[in-house]
């Protein structure tokens, strides 16, 4: 067998705050089915993780599979993207928007079972992802969505918090940064077009949701070669808290506050906003982000 049939594994096992650990050895079977090689790539931070990634790719291995949420995704993303290399999702994270917005079962060990299939007959679907350009010479790509609003500011803040942990400093930071909300003046560029607003709120996704199933762009379509960016007009407080319950059925958009567009390219600034994509940390605005279809081979 050459390094061409070798599945290479990316996993987190703190991912869904440690719930999924004791499922991995069952995975590894799974995709390791009918005697291909799997090897589990050694990473102690997620820079490691993603050169470890790089690694693989760049020996020749002939898929990838990322075992976690989405910021175990997002590390992976970085190495596959544009390469031919067969990706597959096996769903174990608190978040699992990518796997979610293209159809990943929900199962872990069906995933794998499913990824294994697909490895052995050379099936895969095409995917589309978002490039990021920072303008500092580096490159980004996501697969669910990019924050560049309010939401970037709370996951922001929350990063900066030592206490609580778990989801309750997600809450804190949300009522800390909403006591003082106030709307920020964005240049908004759409495939060349002005649409600059002032608002609190600029999501670009590729896929529908983030934040584990928040329905922010819910008419995101992972396969139609465009992104969809929605932005928030003014919001109050009790105007944010009242659309908040809406975004995890993506009705929002339903709102006249609410604005939607459709792009190949976006590019956004306001300063002091730092971008957040696939949850993870990406870069400060401005952002240049572009729809590139087919950038993955999605094993399914």
């Amino acid at each position: 067998m050459s390094a061409h049939d070798d599945i290479a594994v990316l996993a987190n096992p703190s991912a869904g705050r440690g719930r999924h650990r004791g499922l991995l050895s069952a995975v590894l079977d799974r995709l390791g089915a009918g005697g291909r090689s799997v090897r589990l790539l050694e990473a102690g931070s997620a820079e490691d993780a993603e050169k470890a990634c790089h690694r693989a790719v760049d020996e020749g291995i002939g898929s990838l599979v990322a075992v976690g949420g989405d910021g175990t995704v997002h590390r992976a993303l970085q190495a596959v993207a544009g390469t031919g290399v067969g990706f597959g999702v096996v769903p174990v994270g608190t978040g699992n928007d990518f796997a979610a917005g293209t159809g990943s079962p929900t199962d872990p060990l069906l995933a794998a079972e499913e990824i294994a299939a697909a490895h052995r007959d050379g099936r895969h679907h095409a995917v589309d992802l978002a490039r990021i350009g920072t303008g500092r010479d580096d490159v980004r790509w996501f697969g669910a969505v990019l924050a560049a609003g309010f939401d970037a500011i709370v996951n922001e803040r929350a990063n900066r918090m030592r206490w609580p942990r778990g989801p309750r400093r997600y809450d804190l930071a949300i009522m800390l940064e909403a006591a003082r909300l106030r709307p920020r003046r964005y240049t908004l560029e759409l495939d060349g077009v002005d649409h600059s607003f002032a608002g609190v709120l600029v999501a670009v996704g590729n896929c529908p949701s983030y934040g584990g199933g928040l329905r922010i762009c819910p008419a995101a379509d992972p396969t139609d070669g465009l992104l969809d960016v929605v932005v928030a007009a003014p919001l109050g407080r009790v105007a944010l808290a009242r659309l908040q319950p809406r975004v995890r059925r993506g009705t929002h958009v339903e709102d006249p506050l609410i604005t939607s567009y459709r792009a190949r390219e976006v590019r956004i600034d306001t300063p002091g906003i730092i971008g957040y994509a696939d949850g993870e940390r990406v870069a400060a605005l401005p952002l240049m982000i572009g729809c590139v279809p087919g950038a993955v081979r999605l094993l399914r």
